[in-house]
């Protein structure tokens, strides 16, 4: 069960990458969604056993490379952080594979689209369960070739080729900084794997580099080379420009890759290093420093775009600031509950997305659509539900992560964690508003504005909201949507909870959680209080 969870989507893979000009477009289609929903089913008895019953699972497999000390093996880490994250790609990738049966069903190539993002899951899975930091990277470059292929799909549109080497060249100067972390881990420890660093990265808080003259502290080297690393893949501010480019690439592309999975990786690499980076106090303070400035510059930045995906893209942004920040102030098991929650209304609202622009033949621009909550009920009221997730409307997913790394910024009583509550809080206001205003141009608009006239003039394609993959996938993400943060927050959060206990280490000095249950209710509420009143004011706004 746990090879077949990661095996399978390389077999999908394979069998269609090789085969599909004999399996043809319905037998590559067949495969692959029934593969990847099998891997789903495993990841879930996996998350089961692994987390409910405690059964931390780590499977050597064989030395990779042996000399004299230096010792680099190949094998698999299930614990509770890896098998929540397995549940959460095999979950986003089966309704995208499902999802692009029916998007994609006008491509000729759909065969090669399928293999692509099959394998991109294997990757991935490689990624999130591997036990040393080599294997990792492994994951962490596949994931970056299968992005280059994705985005490069259609590969005769010059945009789409821009954006592909753009995504690739960025993440290669990022990745050059996580190569030379390996490589100083590989020398300090003689081997990479996760249980024999982490148990003996304490010993490093006294001892130093010589560089040019000047003392570095180890830990901060390691951490700061890990984090550079971790914000290429997570596209925060400096490194952020590949993300909204990428978008051009196919809609379930950008679901897949760009919202739930691929981007989330840096921020699980600093999860799992947990104890590198608490280490690390002048890490853990970029990390607050990178994740507010991104928060809020990506919001403001949302708020005056008009392509549909690249709003959602710079939502992303956005949201993954509110991870890293949450990491700074050493909050990594609510950063992971946001990331955990954040996949699947943000792979609703790309879905939704995806279904009207392929219904009204490709239009992105907000400019020219309008009121096609006439024409798209069942779309309107699953973009609807992924807005006010991600606004943090109360009892929502969305509401059970964001108020509570808001709540914990604010609860640490210092001078920057109070300044990046101010920045998060600004960032809410910007989500809020640019939720609505693209609620708003898709479905309530009905004005010409700077010369563009809503495209309801032309009737949509009816048929492809009807369709039965999109209308599971959507229907189903629609659900997590709502449930999801209600169901999981009891048993990833909370003080005294065991979930975390095995995985994520925090020094006791940096451990404040009890004390947000002694915030005025007022600071407590005031998150939703000024999302929702920026809300009214933004629809009030579009409407006169």
């Amino acid at each position: 069960m746990y090879f077949l969870v990661i095996f399978l989507p390389f077999l999908s893979s394979f069998l269609i990458g090789f085969f599909g000009f004999l399996l043809g477009r319905h037998g590559s289609a067949i495969i692959s969604v029934t593969l990847l929903f099998w891997s789903w089913l495993c990841a879930l008895f996996i998350f089961f056993e692994v987390s409910m019953y405690r059964n931390v699972t780590n499977i050597p497999l064989y030395n990779w490379l042996l000399m004299d000390i230096y010792s680099i093996n190949f094998g698999f880490l299930f614990d509770n952080l890896s098998s929540a994250m397995i549940v959460v790609v095999t979950t986003i990738s089966a309704f995208v594979h499902l999802y692009s049966v029916a998007y994609m069903s006008h491509d000729p190539h759909l065969s090669r689209f399928m293999s692509y993002l099959s394998l991109f899951t294997f990757c991935m899975l490689i990624l999130v369960s591997s036990n040393n930091f080599t294997q990792l990277f492994i994951g962490w470059e596949g994931v970056g070739l299968c992005s280059y292929l994705l985005i490069n799909f259609w590969f005769t549109r010059l945009l789409a080729n821009k954006a592909a080497l753009k995504a690739m060249i960025m993440n290669r100067i990022a990745d050059v900084f996580f190569i030379i972390s390996i490589i100083i881990i590989f020398l300090t420890f003689k081997t990479t794997n996760f249980i024999v660093v982490f148990n003996l990265f304490p010993l490093l808080v006294d001892q130093y580099y010589s560089f040019l003259g000047f003392c570095f502290l180890k830990a901060n080297v390691i951490a700061f080379f890990l984090f550079i690393g971790a914000i290429g893949k997570s596209a925060q501010i400096g490194l952020h420009t590949w993300l909204p480019d990428a978008m051009e690439g196919p809609t379930p592309v950008s679901s897949l890759l760009h919202a739930a999975t691929m981007v989330t990786a840096g921020v699980f690499l600093i999860i799992r290093s947990s104890i590198v980076f608490e280490y690390s106090p002048f890490v853990l303070v970029l990390l607050l420093i990178f994740g507010g400035m991104t928060a809020v510059f990506a919001g403001i930045v949302a708020i005056f775009q008009y392509d549909l995906k690249k709003i959602i893209a710079y939502s992303t942004c956005s949201q993954l600031g509110y991870m890293f920040f949450s990491c700074g102030l050493s909050n990594y098991y609510i950063a992971f509950f946001h990331l955990w929650n954040h996949a699947f209304f943000k792979a609703l609202l790309f879905l939704s997305a995806g279904s009207v622009i392929h219904a009204f033949f490709d239009e992105q621009d907000m400019r020219r659509l309008g009121r096609f909550r006439e024409f798209m009920p069942f779309t309107y009221w699953c973009f609807m539900v992924g807005s006010i997730a991600i606004m943090g409307f109360p009892f929502l997913t969305g509401f059970y992560s964001k108020d509570l790394i808001l709540e914990y910024s604010y609860s640490r009583f210092i001078i920057d964690a109070n300044f990046i509550y101010f920045l998060g809080i600004t960032a809410a206001i910007c989500t809020a508003i640019y939720s609505i205003r693209l609620l708003y141009f898709v479905f309530f608009h009905n004005k010409i504005v700077s010369g563009f006239r809503a495209s309801y003039r032309v009737l949509p394609d009816l048929s492809v909201e009807c369709s039965w993959q999109m209308f599971i996938s959507m229907f189903l993400l629609t659900v997590f949507s709502i449930c999801i943060g209600y169901i999981s927050s009891d048993l990833m959060l909370g003080p005294g909870q065991w979930f975390w206990q095995d995985t994520i280490f925090v020094l006791p000095m940096h451990f404040f959680f009890i004390d947000t249950e002694f915030i005025h209710p007022i600071i407590k509420n005031l998150p939703v209080l000024l999302s929702l009143t920026a809300m009214w004011y933004a629809f009030f706004f579009y409407t006169i």
